[in-house]
């Protein structure tokens, strides 16, 4: 439809038209004059009817053909302007369109940068840890190396001294204690090194994600920035078609989402291993120092308590000693009473046998006679009572020797265990880790 503003097409006079342009009424033609001669010329020839007939239908043909070419000229300003409009309105939604992708992309990227950054964060404070295992394991060599080498010294006890004491059930107790701190760290330390790698794969993960996220990022800043007016714009027809890999709105944010949320339980899982770590390192610490005191004290009493007996053995030795001397002189004292008794019963043995060559009669068993003889039998008696006692008064002094070889050799078992206990395991000891934790620590 032509606009109220528009000039109008000029009117042409409507002129009648004939049913048919080319219909010759031939019946309506006169006759001529010419006769037969001239038959042919007046049949090629039009009336004049026809022929105003001819020129009022192609006038109607030429205004029909304007009309119809005006309808058209509208019709297509119309669709240019329509066009426009709606490539403009499309052009601006899918640059809106492309905006809000951007900040979704934008969204996404920072969440996984974020994500990225304190996994690996968490990856190094739980590589630390690692370390601190690594070293509390090494630190725990020289206890055990003390423990087993404690043990292996008080083997060289002497009996009675080798005996399974309080000292070697506590040595015994703090070598199991020590073995089982070893691998709770050795275990512990493979639990860390396969959650750093879990956290890598994951940080990789995400990382790929960011990386995708970067570069669509530029592609659909550079989409926005796009124009008319660009030079760097051509067509694509083959670009129109979807791909048959393309993920849906739903699945893209689905996949980030996933990745993010498999990074934060890797993430929570280190956190929690970390804490794991630090009250099994805090937890073995304590148990070792514990254990440790309890061997020392084990220790200390029983050098205290050999102490004590070796000293109680030195006292009794003394004592034996003296008891020996005694002894001796006791045999001496015997041995001299004996050595006068028989004197005095060689007396009365001469006197008896001198009176008993007295002539005839005069062999009579008189008073001196029976006196002799019981004297003689007096000295007997107290002679065999002193033999007897001289006999026993040795073997006590052989039992007294033989005691105080036992003790000496008692005293100097329990100088030989002092020693073990005292110097080589004490001593040794000095060398004990003060703190298995603050051990973690050093470099």
């Amino acid at each position: 439809m032509a606009q109220p503003d528009e000039p109008q097409p000029p009117v042409v006079p409507s002129c009648p038209l004939p049913s048919k342009i080319c219909d010759v009424a031939r019946s309506e033609r006169p006759r001529s004059c010419c006769g037969m001669a001239m038959a042919g010329f007046r049949t090629a020839k039009y009336q004049l009817p026809e022929w105003h007939r001819r020129n009022a239908g192609v006038c109607y043909e030429a205004v029909t053909a304007g009309e119809r070419a005006e309808r058209g000229r509208a019709e297509a300003e119309q669709l240019v302007k329509h066009a426009a409009a709606s490539a403009q309105r499309a052009q601006q939604r899918s640059k809106a369109t492309l905006g809000q992708r951007l900040q979704d992309v934008h969204f996404w990227r920072m969440e996984l940068q974020k994500e990225i950054m304190e996994l690996d964060s968490e990856t190094k404070l739980l590589a630390a840890q690692k370390l601190r295992l690594e070293r509390a394991l090494d630190a725990t060599e020289v206890p055990y190396a003390v423990v087993v080498d404690n043990l292996e010294c008080r083997e060289r006890r002497q009996p009675p001294d080798l005996v399974i004491d309080e000292v070697e059930r506590q040595l015994l107790k703090e070598a199991d204690l020590i073995r089982d701190i070893r691998d709770l760290l050795k275990r512990t330390i493979i639990q860390a090194a396969t959650q750093i790698r879990s956290n890598r794969i994951q940080k990789e993960n995400c990382e790929l994600d960011w990386s995708d996220k970067v570069e669509t990022y530029h592609i659909d800043d550079k989409c926005v920035g796009y124009c008319t007016d660009s030079t760097n714009v051509q067509f694509h027809p083959s670009s129109v078609k979807f791909e048959e890999n393309a993920s849906t709105p739903k699945s893209w944010a689905q996949f980030s989402h996933d990745n993010i949320s498999r990074a934060e339980q890797e993430k929570l899982a280190s956190v929690q291993l970390r804490s794991l770590i630090n009250s099994i390192i805090r937890d073995a610490s304590e148990d070792l120092r514990m254990q440790r005191a309890a061997t020392a004290e084990a220790l200390d009493a029983r050098c205290r308590e050999l102490d004590e007996a070796k000293l109680r053995l030195e006292q009794r030795l003394g004592q034996i000693l003296k008891d020996i001397g005694e002894e001796e002189a006791n045999i001496a004292n015997l041995k001299k009473a004996i050595k006068e008794k028989e004197a005095h019963l060689k007396v009365a043995h001469t006197r008896l046998y001198d009176r008993s060559f007295r002539p005839n009669v005069e062999l009579c068993r008189d008073e001196p006679q029976f006196r002799l003889v019981s004297e003689v039998e007096e000295i007997t008696v107290f002679l065999e009572a002193l033999k007897r006692k001289l006999m026993e008064s040795e073997q006590n002094l052989k039992n007294l020797e033989e005691t105080r070889m036992k003790l000496e050799k008692e005293i100097a078992v329990k100088a030989n265990s002092i020693f073990i206990d005292r110097q080589k395991c004490m001593s040794y000891r000095v060398q004990y880790p003060v703190d298995l934790e603050v051990a973690s620590y050093k470099q």
